[in-house]
């Protein structure tokens, strides 16, 4: 029992630290176009050369972890994710070398989220599995929210670059202190062989891979327009920071780890399903009803967004522990890197309608896309309800 919770502890501090990197970006954003003289388009290029890079690496860092030890493949992808981030700290001074820097981050972070969660799920069985991946999924939650809120306060205080930089150095303790701290579980089993194509014919895993996919297209339509929308509203525009915004988006985010941890903890003792399907009504009802409540007052304002950011993810840790019951052991790794990769190719579209919906009618208009995903998500929990019922 210790060693599991050492290994869990290990393995989240290891993801909390990379995933500063993937969001202190973000946090710095406007000065960053600012200074470089970034047009809209270059700079979602940016960005985006993050996401290109843990999508293209995405499967075979799931394949690495599932047929060689996943403490390696974690050390390894946390030290590459913070060497290009310090890179693009020091040296970045455009969109082409700070496209290619963040791209090569993005390539090597693939390797500690996926397969930290394989790791996890070897160490701990299926009865008490739900909620130790949610308190690992929930560091994602943690580190992209204190992301916002460490790299806004250094930038402010100083600037960009030195944002950037204190949010990348963490990862370059991850592999001392995975490698010396764990060991690989005595029961993992090792894929020998390539990913058995039969998991895709497996209509429980299709479905979860749904889930996880719906519950992307909203949960990051509302990362990528969560901070404009609040910054657009009379409340926070009266206040006349240009931190407050950035830090009560850092405040909703830090909930969303909340909201994984309860939602692992639920699903281990209601049932996976029921605990997805209660995540995603609740969030899909706020995604509909959100763009309309710009005019309330700042505290009312702070306090919906924190509620957001928690029910947004309450559905997270159950469909990703699911798909670690309904695949072979030995294919863990290479199936929760398949929905990732289906899960993160809807980020790149929910943002776009969101932004086309916001450019004909407002947020009114625009929130309503994000709700869209979530009632797709739970038609895809229904499905899975229905397989399980057959």
């Amino acid at each position: 029992m210790r060693e599991r919770r050492r290994v869990l502890a290990v393995t989240s501090t290891a993801l909390f630290f990379s995933v500063l990197v993937w969001f202190n970006y973000s946090a710095v954003l406007p000065l960053v176009v600012e200074e470089w003289g970034l047009s809209g388009l270059e700079a979602g290029v940016v960005f985006g050369a993050f996401q290109a890079g843990y999508l293209v690496a995405i499967l075979p860092a799931g394949r690495l972890a599932d047929r060689y030890s996943p403490r390696w493949v974690i050390a390894a992808g946390a030290t590459g994710t913070a060497l290009p981030s310090l890179a693009f700290a020091a040296l970045a001074d455009g969109v082409v070398l700070g496209s290619l820097l963040r791209f090569l981050s993005g390539l090597f972070v693939a390797g500690v989220y996926v397969p930290g969660m394989r790791f996890v799920s070897d160490w701990y069985p299926e009865s008490v599995r739900g909620r130790a991946l949610g308190l690992y999924i929930g560091t994602f939650e943690f580190g992209s929210g204190l992301s916002f809120v460490f790299a806004t306060l250094a930038a402010e205080a100083v600037d960009w670059r030195l944002a950037v930089a204190v949010t990348s150095i963490g990862a370059l303790g991850v592999a001392p202190l995975v490698l010396g701290l764990t060991r690989d579980s005595p029961t993992a089993e090792s894929a020998s062989e390539g990913f058995d194509l039969a998991v895709l014919r497996n209509p429980e895993y299709l479905a979860a891979v749904g889930v996880y996919a719906w519950h992307n297209w909203e949960l990051f339509g509302v990362r990528n327009w969560l901070l404009a929308f609040l910054a657009a509203t009379p409340a926070f525009a009266a206040t006349g920071s240009p931190v407050l915004p950035g830090l009560a988006v850092g405040a909703s985010i830090v909930a969303s780890g909340f909201g994984d941890a309860l939602g692992g903890r639920l699903s281990d003792a209601v049932g996976r399903p029921q605990t997805i399907a209660a995540g995603l009504a609740a969030s899909t009802l706020l995604s509909a009803a959100f763009g309309l409540l710009g005019g309330l007052p700042l505290a009312a304002l702070v306090a919906l967004a924190v509620g957001y950011g928690l029910v947004l993810t309450v559905d997270s840790a159950p469909t990703s522990t699911l798909v670690t019951e309904v695949v072979p052991d030995e294919h863990v790794g290479t199936a929760l890197s398949v929905q990732s990769l289906a899960g993160f190719s809807t980020t790149v579209v929910s943002p776009v309608v969101f932004g086309l919906a916001l450019d004909r009618a407002g947020y009114a208009a625009a929130f309503p896309t994000l709700a869209l995903g979530g009632l797709l998500g739970l038609l895809s929990v229904g499905a899975l309800v229905w397989i399980r019922g057959r």
